[in-house]
């Protein structure tokens, strides 16, 4: 059973999940996961396939169990970061890091900022829009999201999103020109129930999206960085992300199991596959750290 702790900070209470002792029982650093706006329990089945490592996950302030009271509701990576730097003060540093989408931002963004804090960073198809040929189209893309999320609520914002996500290559004047998608076509509910504050749709998460990764300082880093992209994500908004950040950085994307959720059985139309996500994750770190 995993151990509830709470980091109280001026601002915010970060509650975390350890798994495992500390400090480490078997020498290895302190594996940290995490994600955005995706919380502690979207990795559970992931550490529950690394028996042998401690493993820490946590709800980014104002998500999950996690509360904020700085009086903003933005998802910022830059602030996520200094978050993460003063819970690894309590963990004890390097730490190793998995970070899954906007979470994989945060670590960059941690990095950055605290590169001792670091020891090996898997970030698994951050969401750094800058970074691709088509930035310009793909921001009206998200942007999109956004509109049809604030203009007809939930279902009509989600649909949006996942029509996004799973779009095939560069984004084009074509796609701009598309009407935005039905949300039965997907499942989702057509009424809009009034709601405004889903922190992936809201624009809450958009300094993820816009983050511009300081490349010289990451290339320069003391921590080793590897860029993860899911091996059935295909040329999707986040795998392009990925390949593209990984050149940039002079290194190619590292192949994962699954798609953009492969470490998660979460997705019943498409469950990735925790147990060789985890044997991945073992071979990356212990490849990254030799």
């Amino acid at each position: 059973m995993a151990e509830r702790r709470t980091l109280t900070l001026p601002d915010a209470e970060i509650v975390h999940q350890l798994h495992g002792p500390l400090p480490p029982a078997d020498g290895n650093p302190v594996l940290l996961m995490i994600g955005q706006p995706m919380t502690s329990e979207g990795f559970a089945e992931l550490a529950a396939e690394l028996p042998g490592r401690t493993v820490v996950t946590y709800d980014p302030r104002g998500l999950g169990e996690s509360t904020r009271s700085d009086g903003s509701d933005l998802h910022d990576p830059r602030i996520q970061a200094e978050d993460l730097h003063a819970l690894i003060g309590e963990l004890g540093a390097p730490v190793d890091v998995f970070a899954s989408s906007g979470g994989a931002v945060a670590g960059l963004a941690l990095v950055t900022a605290h590169p001792d804090d670091v020891h090996v960073l898997v970030a698994h198809e951050p969401p750094v829009l800058g970074v691709l040929p088509d930035a310009e189209t793909a921001a009206e893309a998200n942007a999109a999201v956004t509109r049809a999320y604030q203009e007809r609520g939930w279902g009509a914002g989600l649909a949006a999103f996942l029509h996004m996500t799973s779009w095939q290559g560069e984004f084009t004047d074509g796609y701009l020109a598309q009407p935005s998608p039905d949300p039965a076509r997907f499942g989702l509910p057509v009424q809009d129930d009034g709601s405004r504050d889903d922190p992936l749709l809201s624009g809450a998460s958009a300094p993820v999206t816009g983050y511009a990764p300081d490349l010289d300082t990451l290339r320069a880093s003391s921590a080793t960085i590897v860029i993860a992209v899911g091996e059935r994500t295909g040329q999707a908004l986040t795998a392009r992300t990925a390949r593209a950040l990984a050149a940039l950085l002079g290194q190619e994307a590292v192949d994962f199991p699954g798609d953009h959720g492969g470490f998660t059985r979460q997705n019943p139309a498409d469950p990735g596959d925790p147990a060789a996500f985890a044997d991945r994750l073992r071979e990356v770190l212990a490849d990254a750290a030799a």
